[in-house]
C-alpha cells in the first residue's frame, strides 16, 4: 500500500465545497488514528480532516469499496491512509483492525469511534427485536469493542485519546427510535466509565453529541427547512463541523478534558429559541 506524506493541500468534497484544513497548526502531527464508520458522512469527513491535521489514518467500515475510495482521496492530497474493512460488532474483526494498525504504523494514538446504525421509526412495542438488537450491536457494543482493543494498544505507547460518537439522542429521548436512543445513551455511560478507568494512565475518553447534520439521510429529506427552523442557529450542521471537534478533542489542546460529552447541535439542547 502506498503511504504519502502530508502536503497541506486543500480538501474538496464531492459537491466542490472547499474546507479550511489544519496542517498549518499540525494539530495531530505524528499521531496514528483509527476512525470507524469512515465510509461516508461524518466518518469520511473526519478521515480527511484528521489526515489534513497531520495524522496517519486507518479507515474502518463494512463497505470495503467506500473506505478504499476515501483512503485514495486522502493519498491523492498527500496524506497517509489505509483502509481496513471492519464490522465493529464483531470482536475478531475489531481486534484485527487494531492489530493491522499496529502492523502498518507501529502504534495507535487516537481513535474516533464513529460507526453507528439505527432502525425505521416505530413505537417501542412495534420495533422488531432484531432491529433493536442491531442498533445496540453497532452503536453500543461496537463502541465497547472498539475501546476494548484500542486501549491496550494505546497503553503500549503510554497513552492516547478516544472520542466516541453519541448524539443529542443520547442526552434526550426521541420518539420512535428506542434502539438508537438506548445505544447512544449507553455510549455516554461507557465514555464516562472508561474515562475514569484510564484517567491516571494518560488515556482521555470523551464523547460528542451531534444534532441535525447534513449527512446522506438528511439530504434525502424533503422537509429539511423545517429541521433547520428547530435549530437556534437556524441551519443544519455540516459533517466537517463535527469532524473538527473530534480532531480537537483528540489533540493536546484538549489535554485536560476527559469524561465529557460535547453537544454539536447549533444550540438545540440549550432550550427553545
Amino acid at each position: 500500500m502506498d503511504l504519502l506524506e502530508s502536503s497541506g493541500k486543500k480538501i474538496i468534497d464531492k459537491e466542490q465545497r472547499t474546507f479550511t484544513n489544519l496542517p498549518a497548526s499540525g494539530l495531530l502531527n505524528g499521531k496514528v488514528a483509527i476512525i470507524t464508520g469512515a465510509s461516508r458522512g461524518i466518518g469520511a469527513a473526519s478521515a480527511r480532516i484528521f489526515a489534513a491535521s497531520g495524522a496517519k489514518v486507518v479507515l474502518a467500515a463494512r463497505d470495503a469499496r467506500a473506505i478504499a475510495t476515501v483512503a485514495k482521496d486522502i493519498l491523492s492530497t498527500g496524506g497517509q491512509a489505509v483502509a481496513v474493512p471492519t464490522d465493529v460488532g464483531d470482536p475478531m474483526s475489531v481486534e484485527r483492525l487494531v492489530q493491522q494498525t499496529l502492523d502498518v504504523y507501529g502504534r495507535l494514538d487516537v481513535a474516533f469511534n464513529n460507526a453507528g446504525d439505527g432502525h425505521m421509526p416505530a413505537p417501542l412495542a412495534d420495533i422488531k427485536v432484531e432491529d433493536f438488537e442491531r442498533a445496540i450491536r453497532v452503536n453500543l457494543t461496537g463502541v465497547f469493542l472498539s475501546m476494548k482493543y484500542e486501549i491496550p494498544a494505546m497503553l503500549r505507547n503510554e497513552g492516547g485519546a478516544i472520542v466516541n460518537m453519541s448524539s443529542t439522542a443520547g442526552l434526550n429521548g426521541v420518539k420512535g427510535i428506542a434502539g438508537y436512543v438506548s445505544g447512544k445513551h449507553g455510549i455516554i455511560g461507557l465514555t464516562k466509565t472508561a474515562a475514569l478507568d484510564y484517567a491516571q494512565l494518560n488515556i482521555r475518553v470523551n464523547a460528542i453529541a451531534p444534532g441535525p447534520i447534513l449527512t446522506d439521510r438528511l439530504k434525502q429529506m424533503k422537509n429539511r427547512d423545517q429541521v433547520a427552523l428547530a435549530v437556534p442557529i437556524r441551519r443544519i450542521g455540516e459533517p466537517e463541523e463535527v469532524a473538527y471537534t473530534a480532531a480537537w478533542l483528540c489533540s493536546e489542546q484538549a489535554s485536560f478534558i476527559t469524561g465529557a460529552t460535547i453537544p454539536i447541535d447549533g444550540g438545540r439542547l440549550a432550550g427553545i429559541a
